[in-house]
């Protein structure tokens, strides 16, 4: 995809970023390390195109050394829209001294961990059992998700960063 621009949402495309949430997971609530989190109220970027169109979308949350990143999503795959928002919030971490960007995926999901690890994450930790804990918060999650794989446990990525000085 060429032709788009990463910056802070605006209230008026809220619908558009919902509308990208309900697509990908079924509405504005996503459920990781045992943690409901209602995206709606997290901090956002989008990628916008030429037509002010939003194309993607990357909600986070800063704890105390990291930020985190709760969603990633593009309108359209393989664009570039993923890597310029994970870069913009990598860029939004080392700009207010944080020391990583972490986020987490479903076992299933090969095609993440690809992406990630393709962008200098790396795989930290496996949460067995995470997602079945999940279901009890949010019961759609599926039992079995991409590629026909038992979603059960979450895994954890992270990239540290250089602090240059």
């Amino acid at each position: 995809m060429d032709g788009f621009e990463v910056r802070a949402a605006r209230p008026a495309e809220r619908a558009a970023i919902d509308a990208l949430h309900e697509r990908e997971w079924g509405g504005p609530y996503v459920v990781a390390h045992d943690t409901r989190h209602d995206v709606r109220t997290l901090p956002t970027l989008v990628a916008v195109d030429d037509a002010a169109a939003v194309v993607g979308a990357l909600t986070y949350r800063v704890d105390e050394d990291a930020l985190e990143v709760v969603t990633l999503v593009a309108a359209v795959p393989g664009g570039g829209v993923g890597t310029a928002l994970l870069s913009a919030a990598t860029s939004i971490a080392t700009e207010t001294g944080l020391a990583r960007v972490w986020l987490i995926t479903s076992n299933d999901n090969l095609r993440a961990l690809r992406f990630y690890q393709r962008r200098r994450m790396r795989l930290v930790h496996v949460d067995r059992g995470a997602v079945d804990r999940a279901r009890q918060l949010k019961p759609e999650i599926p039992l079995v998700g991409e590629d026909g794989i038992p979603l059960h446990d979450e895994l954890v990525l992270e990239r540290r960063i250089v602090v240059e000085g």
